[in-house]
C-alpha cells in the first residue's frame, strides 16, 4: 500500500480505533504507551501553531481539536477502568501521582486544582471569547473584503485567477474562524470533564475500596487518590498544551515570520523600552528588606540588551524623504542630459500634493505605483494601445489632499483624496461623519470618512473604496476619455509592426502602399475617440486596405473600420439581447440628410441654429432619462448621416455613443426609448422615457 493511501486511511482508522477503547479494556502496558502518545501529539500540536506564519496554515486545527480530545477522553475511560477494577492503571499515572504529590495528599490535590484553574478559568475561557469574537468580526468583514477584491479586479490590480484566489481565502478564513469558535466549546467541555473524572475516580475508588477489598479507610484515601490525582496530572497536561495552542491560534495576527520571531523582533526593538524597564528592577533594590541580587540580574540583563540593539535610523524619516520614483524628489544634477529630461513633456502624468506621498511609498503601505503599472495592462487589454508611463510626482503648489492628472503637461482633471480616510458612496451617508463630495468618475454622491468607519459604512449599504483605488479608477477614466490623443505615431508603428509578424501580407497592402502611418494613425484615433477598442487589428486593417483603394477620405475610413468590427460595436450596450435606442423623427432625419455638407475635417449637418439648440438639448434630456431608469441607450441614425451626427453630438452628449442603423446586429431586439424632433424630445411609444 502506498504512502498516500495509509495517510489516506490512518486518521479514520485512528478515530474508529479511539472509539473502540470507550468500550474495550486495554492492558496498563498499552495504556502507558498510548498516554506517551497523547502528551507527544499535543505538544507537537503546540509546537506546530507556534511556528505558522498565519492561522489558515494549520486550517486542520479545529478537527485536530476534536481527535485530540476524544483521544484523551477515551484514555480517561481506560485508566478509570483499570483504577477500580485493578487499582493500578500503569507506571506513567502511578509515577505522576508519587511524584506531583511528593508524600502529602493535601499539596497534590491544590497543585491538580491549580493546574484546572489556569486551563478552565484563564485560557480555555479567554480562547473561547477571543474565538467567538474573531469568528463575528471575520464575517462582519467578509463584504467589504469582496468588495476590496472586487475593486482590486476592477482597476486591474489583480487578474481574475488572483481574484478568485483571494475570494476563496476569504471564504475560507471566514470557515476557518467559524470552526475555531466552536472548537473552543471542545476545550471547555473537555476541562469540565476532567473534574468530573476526577471526582468520580476518587469517590467511587473509596467506595470500592473500602466496600469490595475491605481496605482500611487511611489505606483507601492514599492509594486511589495517588492514582486519581496521577490520572488527572496526565490528562490535565497535553489538555493544557491543547488550550494554549488554541490560545495561540486565535490570537495570531498574519505576520510573514514565526511567532517566535516576531515577539523577539517586537519586544527587543528599541531600547528605551528595556533601558526603562532595567532602571525599574534597579530601583527596587532600594526597598529595605528586599533581595538585591534577584533584581540587580534581571536590571542588568535589560541594559545589556538595551546597548547591544541597533535601531534603525528609518523609523524617523518623513513622507518628503520617501523613495518616489522618477527621481522628482531628489536632486537632480545639472547636466544637459538631465535638463533634456526635466523640460521633456510626459503624455501622462499623475502629480500629488505633499500630503500625499504615502499613496506612493511603499514603506507606509504605499501600492499607488502597483496599481498604476496594473493599470497600463488592462487599458491595454480592453483599448488595445499601450498607453506610456505614468510620470508620478509630487507638486507643492497643489493644495492640500489633492492630486492632478496632466496631458502633455496640462492638467486634464483633478481630485481629493484626504489621508487617513476612505471614500463612502452611497445615498445614506448623513449619519457618518466626513467631508461630502462627488465620486470623481460619475459623479455620485459620496463622503470621505475616517478609515476605522470603514465596517460602519459598508453595514450601512455603502460602498467604500479606498484612496489609491480613487485615483486609479479616476485616471483609468481620464485615459479612456483621451486615448486616442495617448496613441502616438510611433505607437502606431508598434502596432503594425506586431500585426505583420502573424499577418505580413496585410500590412504589405496597406502600409505604405495605399495609406501611410498618419492617415493609419488618423483612423484609429476617430475610433478611439468613440471609445471603440482596436484590438482586432487584422480586420480592421485589412477593411482599410478595401477602402483605401477606392478613397482615402476618413469618414469612409473610419465607417469602413466600423463595417468590419460590426458584431462587437454595439456588444456593450445590449442586455438580455435588448438594445435602447434613441432616434430621430423621420422628418429631421430627411432634413439632416438634406443638409449635410463635406468639409475638410469631415461632413457636417448644416441646421439653423435654434433648431440644432433643440435637437442637442432634446438628446440630452432623452439620454438622462435613460439613465435614471438605469438603461444605457444609443443614437441610432441612417449611415449616411453618422459620422456628421456624431461630430454634432459629441461636444454636448459626450456619453452618447452613435450608430447607424446597420451597425445594430449584436441586438435581438432594439427597443426605442425615446425620438427626437426639431422641437425636442418625446417618448417612444410605451418606453416611459
Amino acid at each position: 500500500m502506498s504512502v498516500k493511501s495509509l495517510t489516506r486511511l490512518g486518521v479514520p482508522l485512528g478515530i474508529v480505533l479511539i472509539v473502540v477503547m470507550l468500550v474495550v479494556p486495554l492492558p496498563a502496558v498499552l495504556l502507558d504507551l498510548m498516554i506517551a502518545l497523547n502528551i507527544t501529539g499535543a505538544l507537537l500540536v503546540l509546537m506546530v501553531a507556534m511556528f505558522i506564519h498565519k492561522p489558515l496554515e494549520f486550517s486542520a486545527f479545529p478537527s485536530v481539536i476534536l481527535v485530540m480530545t476524544l483521544f484523551r477522553l477515551a484514555l480517561n475511560v481506560s485508566a478509570t477502568r483499570l483504577v477500580l477494577l485493578d487499582g493500578y492503571a500503569g507506571k506513567v499515572i502511578d509515577t505522576f501521582g508519587h511524584f506531583v504529590v511528593g508524600g502529602s495528599l493535601i499539596v497534590g490535590l491544590i497543585v491538580f486544582a491549580i493546574l484546572l484553574v489556569i486551563q478552565f478559568v484563564v485560557i480555555t475561557n479567554g480562547a473561547g471569547r477571543v474565538a467567538e469574537v474573531g469568528a463575528r468580526f471575520t464575517l462582519d468583514a467578509m463584504p467589504g473584503k469582496q468588495m476590496a477584491i472586487d475593486a482590486d479586479l476592477n482597476s486591474g490590480l489583480i487578474d481574475e485567477e488572483e481574484a478568485r484566489r483571494r475570494r476563496a481565502e476569504v471564504h475560507a478564513e471566514a470557515d476557518f474562524h467559524g470552526a475555531m469558535d466552536g472548537a473552543s466549546k471542545f476545550v471547555k467541555g473537555d476541562a469540565i470533564a476532567a473534574i468530573v473524572i476526577t471526582l468520580v475516580n476518587l469517590l467511587g475508588g473509596f467506595a470500592i475500596g473500602v466496600a469490595q477489598y475491605g481496605m482500611p479507610f487511611g489505606e483507601a484515601i492514599s492509594t486511589y487518590s495517588l492514582l486519581s490525582i496521577g490520572d488527572g496530572l496526565v490528562s490535565q497536561v497535553p489538555a493544557l498544551l491543547l488550550s494554549v495552542a488554541t490560545g495561540l491560534i486565535v490570537t495570531r495576527a498574519v505576520a510573514d515570520s514565526d511567532m517566535g520571531s516576531d515577539i523577539v523582533g517586537q519586544v527587543f526593538k528599541r531600547k528605551m523600552p528595556l533601558r526603562v524597564a532595567g532602571f525599574g528592577a534597579l530601583a527596587l533594590c532600594a526597598i529595605p528588606g528586599l533581595p538585591k541580587l534577584p533584581f540587580l540580574v534581571a536590571g542588568g540583563l535589560m541594559l545589556l540588551g538595551a546597548s547591544r540593539i541597533d535601531e534603525s535610523p528609518g523609523d524617523g524619516t518623513t513622507a518628503a524623504d520617501a523613495d518616489v520614483p522618477s527621481g522628482e524628489l531628489a536632486q537632480v544634477p545639472d547636466t544637459p542630459e538631465a535638463l533634456i529630461n526635466e523640460i521633456r513633456v510626459d503624455p501622462l502624468g499623475l502629480e500629488l500634493s505633499a500630503d500625499l506621498i504615502d499613496l506612493v511609498d511603499a514603506r507606509s503601505g504605499g501600492d499607488l505605483l502597483d496599481r498604476v503599472k496594473a493599470l497600463r495592462r488592462k487599458v491595454a487589454g480592453e483599448l488595445g494601445i499601450v498607453i506610456p508611463p505614468v510620470r508620478t510626482r509630487d507638486n507643492l503648489e497643489l493644495p492640500a489632499n489633492t492630486y492632478a492628472i496632466t496631458l502633455y503637461g496640462a492638467e486634464v482633471a483633478r481630485g481629493e483624496a484626504p489621508r487617513g480616510t476612505v471614500l463612502a458612496i452611497g445615498e445614506f451617508l448623513g449619519s457618518l461623519p466626513g467631508t461630502p463630495t462627488r465620486e470623481p468618475v460619475f459623479g455620485l454622491d459620496a463622503k470621505w470618512i475616517p478609515a476605522e468607519l470603514r465596517h460602519q459604512a459598508e453595514i450601512g449599504g455603502a460602498t467604500v473604496v479606498d484612496r489609491a483605488s480613487v485615483v486609479t479608477t479616476h485616471l483609468a477614466e481620464v485615459v479612456h476619455q483621451h486615448a486616442s490623443r495617448l496613441l502616438g505615431r510611433e505607437d502606431v508603428r508598434l502596432l503594425t509592426d506586431v500585426v505583420k509578424r502573424s499577418h505580413p501580407v496585410v500590412i504589405e497592402e496597406l502600409t505604405p502602399t495605399q495609406l501611410s502611418l498618419g492617415e493609419v494613425q488618423r483612423v484609429l484615433r476617430a475610433l478611439l475617440e468613440e471609445r471603440i477598442p482596436i484590438r482586432d487589428l487584422v480586420r480592421i486593417f485589412e477593411a482599410l486596405s478595401v477602402r483605401a483603394a477606392v478613397s482615402k477620405d476618413l469618414d469612409g475610413l473610419v465607417e469602413a473600420a466600423r463595417a468590419a468590427l460590426e458584431p462587437a460595436l454595439a456588444a456593450p450596450f445590449v442586455t438580455d439581447g435588448v438594445l435602447h435606442a434613441i432616434s430621430f423623427d423621420p422628418l429631421l432625419e430627411q432634413h439632416m440628410l438634406e443638409g449635410l455638407r463635406p468639409t475638410e475635417l469631415g461632413a457636417v449637418v448644416v441646421l439653423d441654429p435654434d433648431a440644432a439648440q433643440r435637437v442637442l438639448l432634446g438628446l440630452a434630456q432623452a439620454a438622462q432619462a435613460a439613465e435614471n431608469t438605469d438603461v444605457r441607450p444609443v443614437l441610432v441614425c441612417a449611415p449616411a448621416l453618422r459620422a456628421a451626427v456624431r461630430r454634432l453630438v459629441a461636444p454636448t452628449v459626450e456619453r452618447l455613443p452613435v450608430f447607424s442603423y446597420a451597425e445594430l446586429g449584436a441586438a435581438r431586439e432594439v427597443r426605442s426609448v425615446a425620438v427626437v424632433s426639431a422641437t425636442g424630445a418625446r417618448p417612444a411609444l410605451g418606453a416611459g422615457v
